[in-house]
């Protein structure tokens, strides 16, 4: 689950243009009522559909079939130095994959649950969501 802290916060518009993929996000935003909770979609070719994501929310999505692939349009450029991300398959989240996760880069794999990480998650969407809001 990645996300973009500020000052290069990304919102996301994300389409499966072949295959099919489960997509996840979750809110982080300080003071949102929503905060910790998450959504999941399932987008392909046949469908068609698209998932925007705003900024202040974590991102990420498992492909259902083979040689899937995904269209992105973010709203910021990729800065690594401002990257954060939380583990898949943290219990606090509960997130429900569709498929037992069988294959994860070794940098995703690294990311951590939200409770050891949330002090610093929360400073960071804090000021993201200031940005957006005000």
């Amino acid at each position: 689950m990645h996300f973009q802290e500020s000052p290069h916060a990304e919102a996301k518009l994300v389409r499966c243009t072949r295959g099919a993929i489960f997509d996840v996000i979750v809110d982080l935003r300080s003071g949102s009522p929503t905060r910790g909770q998450w959504a999941g979609f399932e987008l392909s070719e046949q469908n068609g559909s698209m998932i925007y994501v705003p900024k202040g929310f974590a991102h990420g999505y498992q492909t259902l079939v083979d040689r899937t692939e995904t269209s992105y349009q973010v709203g910021e450029f990729y800065a690594p130095e401002t990257e954060g991300g939380l583990a898949y398959d943290d219990p606090r989240l509960g997130l429900q994959w569709p498929l037992p996760v069988a294959v994860i880069s070794e940098k995703d794999a690294q990311w951590e649950p939200l409770e050891l990480v949330e002090p610093e998650v929360r400073r960071r969407m804090a000021v993201a969501t200031a940005e957006v809001t005000g």
